[in-house]
């Protein structure tokens, strides 16, 4: 392939991935006027769009460090256990432990990198299959979150030494707009800036597209991967850092379902589950849409094993669209 060629191929590369969001984006506002005509009373207030938007936090994070993953061809099925895992020991560090709130954090995101990069090892190190390898910490993270909490709820104290880490998603530095949307525009712009401002985005994408030829070129494949799953599992554990401090406490049996709605979120904006492909964006707004369908189900009263058979063909339908744009990137 010639300069010019590759050049050429590039720009349509770009206009594909823009036009993916265009659509997604289109996609969601669709879907939120369909639900404002069923609903128009409940669904396009203003409460309940700042609802939606604080549910989409919790799956935009998971989203985001999912997408990190899946543009090396990878997947990671643990990070809704992960999340509340993460969230448990949270409220271990703060309220059994009393450690500073501050510091509680600090050591949670730090948890998070240690299960990203157990199974970041798995993959390289093992040669596990991501699927299996994610499966099983998936098990194990959710057995986890059970043992530490002895199989109940921590709760944090929401008037004393705990207020400021709730205030981390419920409070105002906005008026009228809750902090944790904030937190999730931050951490977007991190994820943005990670995978197309850095080396570990620019490794990501290589790894996803030819890990053969990255590793021939002189690149440690083992080292990048183990890097890539240990930032999306930083993310994860914000994810459970954000539902804990929203509900002021540890759920041990939360996370279940939610690596399903993030890897959706993913796909929907244009990550390609074959890899070497991917959109930062396009995940938040895939985020809006898991979260919208969601909420207008929820407004509807559709019952919640419909909502979840919803879902379900959402994902199946995601899926089948991405391969057939896989199928005709590769006839292009």
């Amino acid at each position: 392939m010639s300069t010019l060629e590759s050049l050429d191929h590039k720009k349509a590369g770009g206009w594909k991935q823009r036009l993916q969001q265009l659509l997604a984006l289109a996609g969601l506002l669709v879907i939120f006027a369909a639900f404002s005509v069923v609903a128009p009373t409940t669904f396009p207030t203003y409460n309940n769009i700042t609802n939606i938007l604080f549910s989409a936090v919790v799956v935009g994070c998971l989203a985001m460090g999912a997408t990190l993953v899946i543009v090396t061809a990878g997947i990671d099925l643990s990070c809704g256990t992960g999340m509340a895992l993460s969230a448990v020991m949270a409220a271990t560090f703060m309220v059994t432990l009393h450690l500073p709130v501050w510091l509680g954090i600090i050591l949670t995101l730090m948890f998070g990198a240690v299960l990203g990069f157990v199974n970041g090892t798995l993959v390289t190190v093992l040669g596990l299959p991501p699927f299996i390898a994610t499966l099983a910490t998936m098990m194990i993270c959710q057995g986890l979150a059970l043992v530490v909490s002895n199989v109940h709820p921590i709760y944090f104290d929401s008037t004393g030494e705990h207020a400021s880490y709730q205030w981390l998603s419920t409070g105002t530095i906005i008026p009228g707009f809750p902090n944790a949307i904030i937190m999730l525009v931050l951490a977007t712009a991190v994820a943005f800036v990670l995978f197309n401002k850095t080396i570990l985005g620019r490794y990501d994408v290589s790894i996803g597209s030819n890990l053969e030829a990255t590793a021939l070129s002189g690149v440690n494949v083992r080292k990048w991967l183990i890097a890539i799953y240990a930032v999306a599992g930083v993310f994860t554990a914000l994810g459970g850092i954000m539902i804990s401090a929203r509900l002021g406490s540890a759920q041990p049996q939360t996370g279940s379902g939610y690596e399903m709605q993030a890897i959706a979120a993913t796909v929907i904006g244009g990550t390609s589950l074959a890899g070497g492909k991917g959109s930062i964006i396009g995940t938040l707004i895939g985020a809006l849409i898991i979260s919208v369908i969601n909420n207008g189900l929820q407004i509807i009263m559709l019952p919640q094993q419909w909502q979840n058979v919803v879902l379900g063909v959402v994902i199946v339908i995601v899926v089948f669209i991405d391969q057939l744009r896989n199928r005709q990137g590769r006839t292009s």
